[in-house]
């Protein structure tokens, strides 16, 4: 899952980076709201953490503007303001959930993970296929029961394929939301981690979709 953290603050920018990159998130970062305008507009973000005191732009003008603009990506809006109002505000401009500070990271975590798996029509954190499970919130995989070793970068692509479990997922759009904007993005690199989970899991469910990309599917 490739998210978005717009925060103006240096340190909690980094502690919220930190945080979510630990969990197994790819994460870009913007530290005025001109800055996460542009990225949240022309980037394909899962979801977005965006603070309402923003400098250049208010965290509420640039939710509006990606609401307008057609983007439908769940945004957590983070604020220092404890007023009704700013939540009924933040609500009408299009968030999906609210957090004010001082906030604790396990909480913004879990409402994080809430939001993605509603985005997708999931209301628990465990995604299975077949004898594989995969716990989105302890970030564990097992096969029948039994735990399954994987590296960042393959656990984030069978994490995405469970998300959407049931579609063909095309490598143009695993690339898009498994690396962040700096990486050197090679779709043929898509190919060797589907081959190397495969081999991990000892079962097929990873079928390939000749000419369109990949998708899951229970063996028969």
């Amino acid at each position: 899952m490739r998210l978005l953290v717009v925060e103006d603050d240096p340190d909690l920018n980094r502690q919220l980076t930190t945080a979510l990159t630990d969990a197994g998130y790819v994460v870009d970062r913007a530290f005025d709201g001109e800055e996460g305008h542009h990225l949240g507009d022309t980037e394909p973000y899962d979801a977005v953490i965006l603070d309402i005191g923003l400098p250049k732009m208010d965290g509420i003008s640039v939710l509006e503007a990606w609401r307008r603009n057609g983007r439908i990506m769940p945004v957590l809006m983070l604020t220092a303001r404890d007023r009704w109002s700013d939540k009924v505000q933040g609500f009408d401009a299009g968030a999906d959930d609210y957090v004010a500070k001082p906030f604790h990271l396990e909480e913004v975590l879990a409402r994080l993970r809430a939001l993605l798996r509603r985005a997708v029509g999931h209301a628990k954190s465990e995604f299975e296929c077949g004898p594989v499970r995969l716990d989105s919130r302890t970030g564990r995989v097992t096969v029948t029961g039994n735990p399954v070793k994987l590296t960042s970068h393959e656990y984030r692509l069978l994490a995405y394929l469970m998300h959407h479990n049931g579609r063909v997922v095309s490598r143009t759009e695993l690339v898009e939301h498994l690396y962040d904007q700096d990486f050197d993005r090679d779709s043929n690199t898509i190919e060797v981690f589907v081959g190397r989970i495969r081999k991990k899991l000892g079962v097929d469910i990873i079928q390939t979709v000749r000419g369109l990309g990949y998708m899951l599917a229970a063996p028969d």
